[in-house]
């Protein structure tokens, strides 16, 4: 059984694009595949006319495709502004020098990615000490180091309460404007899909069944059937 067949689609500069659909739908692998994690058995992915498939994960990311995770991926014994440090220094190719650059390098644009999220007077704070919603916006400080074009974001609301998901959404759409960076999220809270996704993704089976607007998508008697339901 193929995990994606068959899909194809393209985002735009500042675009924000949500892709659903129930589990086993494909979601992860076609994020895997776009961030570098896994390669494609066939068909091509391209960013900016450059092709992607076959490109390590640092690879992708240099070029400008960033990502967040579901689960995130931050360093606890660190403060939140040494973590933004770490992702600046990797963003520059210098990761082989953590040990003696982390404390010294990029304060300032540390800072200045913080400020951006709304994190700023947290960031001597070490990591594991941060409310959950918090690390969600650091972690998304760690992505803007890179200055990406792309953002892929899996599950960026999972785990938080209501008002923390609307906030982090409408955080995320106001950057990718300023910036005018595509993003692609994964979410099973439909108010986030509903409320943010100028266009909506749907997958099944591997396969794509619907790419419209959400008022399409959310009106779409097959979709309803398979994953929003009746309500």
């Amino acid at each position: 059984m193929q995990a994606v067949r068959g899909v194809s689609f393209s985002l735009a500069g500042g675009e924000i694009v949500a892709m659903i659909g129930p589990n086993g739908a494909g979601k992860t692998t076609c994020f895997n595949i776009l961030g570098g994690q896994i390669a494609p058995d066939s068909g091509a992915v391209r960013f900016a006319q450059r092709p992607l498939a076959g490109l390590a994960a640092h690879e992708i990311a240099r070029l400008g495709v960033g990502r967040t995770f579901q689960i995130p991926a931050t360093f606890a014994s660190m403060s939140v502004r040494e973590n933004v440090q770490v992702a600046l220094l990797s963003a520059a190719g210098r990761s082989r020098s953590l040990r003696g650059l982390a404390a010294r390098f990029g304060v300032a644009e540390a800072d200045a990615l913080l400020r951006r999220v709304e994190m700023q007077a947290l960031a001597e704070r070490p990591c594991a000490a941060l409310a959950y919603g918090d690390v969600k916006r650091m972690e998304l400080a760690i992505a803007l180091a890179g200055r990406p074009r792309l953002l892929l974001m899996d599950e960026p609301t999972a785990g938080m309460a209501a008002k923390e998901r609307a906030a982090l959404m409408r955080l995320v759409t106001t950057l990718a404007a300023q910036d005018g960076t595509a993003v692609l999220f994964t979410e099973h809270d439909m108010s986030a899909v509903f409320g943010f996704a100028q266009r909506v993704l749907v997958l099944h089976e591997g396969a794509l069944v619907a790419d419209a607007s959400p008022q399409a998508v959310r009106a779409d008697p097959f979709v309803r059937e398979i994953y929003l339901g009746e309500a």
